[in-house]
């Protein structure tokens, strides 16, 4: 790696250049005086954010301690708490107080819907889920499992007859027509400011008229009709001369939903960025979507088209009026937290920058040309989601952060707003007070199951063995995590100003599943909920047609809050007596998904794709379903639920398995053919065998290692 030396910074060339070059030009900053500042600022925050790594390893050390003491005696809880607070991993907390945050765009403020997570290293999945703001509903459902029967490579005129049945129940429900059915009209036209549908001669309204809001084309023939119900606009296209318009008594050709109102672009979890050729190339790409200017050249099937960012949408309103529409989600940056370094930047003292300190300068500095153009955030602000904190004091931490970035680039204090990822226990038991730290900045809070987890059992890694992972789902304390995150936004008058958030549905191919399981997020009070493609989202925003989230907000605000003793329930198996072929089954699971995982991101960098599980099933894989199994297993092996031996044998059993579930990737380099020299199978092992002393159960330290050593082999 070739570096520029500047202000006591050794820095790669190529990052260098890149913020020199690209991100500069344009922003009224001068080079000199940013990377003055940046340097100035980096050691200054440096050592502080070390201070709080070494933190989590001192608590952690005495909760083992504490556990190893009472190993044997029966589970005092009142105790157990009284030491965590004694130790300070749970804090005071204070008096009540409300988020003061201003200055937040209507997609995070006022609009409930689906939000997609997409690796930032990837341009044409990063525009696919910008442009996700609007999708297909005809198209959603008849590609995926929602309808029934086999979809074939011919247009299907019964499932497409099937789909227009759903929309119009659909319809019906969400915008009722005054004594008519959507399945019976034949014509829709505008007559002055109404929306009328005919029924041979007879016309009728909807029985909320404030639901039509414009359209496009004459008013006897509109090519386009806009309705509006719980903040998110519906789009019924009319063609008669199209494939699906022929079908449709009333020419309906598509009906175009608002779907992924936000979308996190990610730099963490669903990315392998492990120097400064990959940060480059995450920064470039949210660079690019900042400016607008982003693309990316497809070549599908033979046929070659350029990507690019959608335009907004215009209307005409009812009363005459040119109105326009986003035409893309609003997007947030998902950092890294502050755990790794990264060796683009070497400071003074020969150490690596810490990569959460580079994220959020060079994201920030990106995002100054959207302040201008005002595409993305309308309000002059800057999204930055920050995960994996542990508590109080690293909040904080990041709200110093955000503020030195905000004085070194001369934007207004509170410009950087911060998204708090609710998933480490640390930052659960105290999250009220993390909320306070950034009551000026915070636009949301979000539960994350799988990294939660990771984070209980090692926390709790010396109580004793942990539950099945199947278990997990049904224990006392997920449940209370749940409503607890809720609660404690809701009562920091988080409704109608930021975004209350629930975790990911994993399996992409089982939208019929989705449908009917995913409601309970808005039921639950969570305006928005992540999702793993943009038909997911399309599909996922009839929810919120179906429930009001700020109505559900206001009946949980009376509701019995969730309590911190609930949470404090260890997921442990007390004496237990498992068969061996459960725990054979339950290792295999785990040793699947980590290999199928860990083979893509170490051989091709990749964080994120669709990972077949132990049933063929593809899943969406990220760092926070490593975490879990990888922890699953080391803390088994620690308390002897199975042996070191039966883990290697599982472990090149499944790489075998993974290896033939991967025989049609070209690019797929095997396992199974020489266990001794596979790279990535010693790092699957390395995260079970050496997974206790990974910090809090973390896997990023040793991937960042052994992908290094694949990029520096090649």
């Amino acid at each position: 790696m070739n570096i520029i030396e500047k202000n006591g910074l050794k820095i790669s060339t190529r990052l260098f250049n890149f913020i020199n070059d690209e991100v500069l030009p344009g922003t009224n900053i001068r080079s000199e005086r940013f990377w003055s500042e940046f340097e100035k600022t980096i050691h200054e925050l440096a050592p502080l954010n070390k201070k709080l790594i070494q933190k989590r390893e001192d608590i952690q050390k005495k909760i083992d301690d504490w556990h190893k003491n009472n190993r044997g005696k029966e589970f005092n809880k009142k105790e157990y708490t009284e030491f965590l607070k004694s130790i300070s991993y749970i804090v005071e907390e204070k008096e009540s107080f409300n988020i003061e945050t201003d200055n937040v765009d209507e997609e995070i403020s006022s609009i409930a819907g689906p939000q997609l997570v997409v690796p930032v290293d990837n341009a044409r999945y990063a525009l696919n889920a910008a442009n996700a703001r609007w999708g297909s509903l005809y198209d959603a459902l008849y590609g995926t499992d929602v309808i029934s029967g086999k979809k074939g490579k011919e247009f299907n005129k019964d499932r497409a007859h099937t789909v227009i049945v759903y929309v119009r129940k659909f319809l019906d429900e969400t915008f009722p027509i005054d004594q008519l059915s959507w399945s019976e009209i034949s014509k829709i036209k505008i007559n002055e400011k109404d929306l009328i549908f005919l029924k041979g001669k007879e016309e009728k309204c909807l029985k909320n008229k404030n639901q039509f809001v414009a359209f496009n084309g004459d008013k006897e023939k509109p090519k386009t009709i806009l309705i509006k119900n719980n903040n998110l606009h519906i789009e019924i296209s009319i063609n008669p001369n199209s494939q699906v318009g022929k079908l449709d008594s009333a020419s309906i050709s598509d009906i175009i939903v608002e779907s992924a109102v936000s979308t996190i672009i990610d730099n963490e979890d669903s990315v392998a960025a492990v120097d400064d050729e990959d940060k480059v190339k995450c920064y470039r790409n949210w660079l690019g979507l900042m400016k607008g200017d982003l693309i990316a050249n497809i070549d599908k099937e033979g046929k070659k088209f350029v990507r690019k960012l959608n335009s907004d949408r215009s209307y005409i309103d009812r009363d005459g009026k040119k109105i326009t529409l986003h035409g893309r989600a609003l997007l947030l940056n998902r950092n890294v937290g502050h755990l790794m370094t990264n060796p683009s930047i070497k400071l003074k003292d020969g150490s690596e920058i810490p990569e959460g300190i580079m994220d959020a300068f060079v994201s920030t500095l990106c995002a100054l040309h959207d302040f201008k153009n005002k595409k993305n955030s309308r309000t002059g602000s800057v999204y930055i989601v920050k995960p994996k904190m542990h508590g109080p004091e690293e909040v904080a931490f990041t709200n110093t952060l955000f503020g030195k970035v905000e004085e070194c680039l001369g934007i207004k204090k509170y410009s950087i707003k911060v998204g708090i990822m609710d998933e480490e226990r640390r930052t659960t038991v105290n999250l009220k007070e993390c909320i306070r730290q950034v009551k000026n900045r915070i636009v949301f809070i979000n539960t994350g199951f799988l990294d939660r987890t990771g984070d209980e059992m090692h926390t709790s890694f010396e109580a004793g063995p942990m539950i099945f992972k199947g278990e997990m789902k049904k224990s006392t304390w997920l449940g209370a995590y749940e409503n607890w995150n809720v609660d404690v936004g809701l009562s920091c008058g988080f409704s109608g100003k930021a975004q209350i958030g629930k975790g990911m549905w994993a399996m992409p191919d089982q939208m019929s599943n989705m449908m009917e399981q995913k409601i309970g997020h808005p039921k639950s009070g969570a305006n928005c909920a992540w999702v793993p493609s943009p038909t997911a989202a399309t599909l996922h925003s009839i929810h919120y047609h179906k429930v009001n989230v700020f109505d559900e907000q206001k009946k949980i605000n009376s509701r019995s809050k969730a309590k911190l003793e609930d949470i404090l329930e260890i997921p442990k198996a007390d004496r237990p007596n498992w068969a061996l072929d459960d725990i054979n089954r339950e290792l295999e699971n785990n040793a699947q998904g980590i290999l199928g995982y860990v083979v893509r991101w170490i051989n091709q960098g990749v964080g994120c794709s669709k990972v077949p599980d132990i049933n063929n099933i593809g899943l969406m894989e990220d760092r926070a379903t490593l975490r879990i199994s990888s922890q699953h297993i080391a803390n088994w092996l620690h308390h002897k639920i199975c042996t070191k031996e039966q883990v290697l044998e599982v472990l090149k059993k499944m790489a075998k398995i993974v290896d033939e579930q991967n025989r049609n990737d070209p690019n797929y380099i095997k396992m199974s053919d020489n266990f001794d020299n596979s790279l990535a199978f010693s790092t699957a092992c390395d995260l079970v065998f050496k997974g206790r002393i990974q910090p809090s159960g973390y896997t990023e330290p040793l991937l960042h290692q052994k992908r290094l050593e694949k990029k520096n082999s090649n």
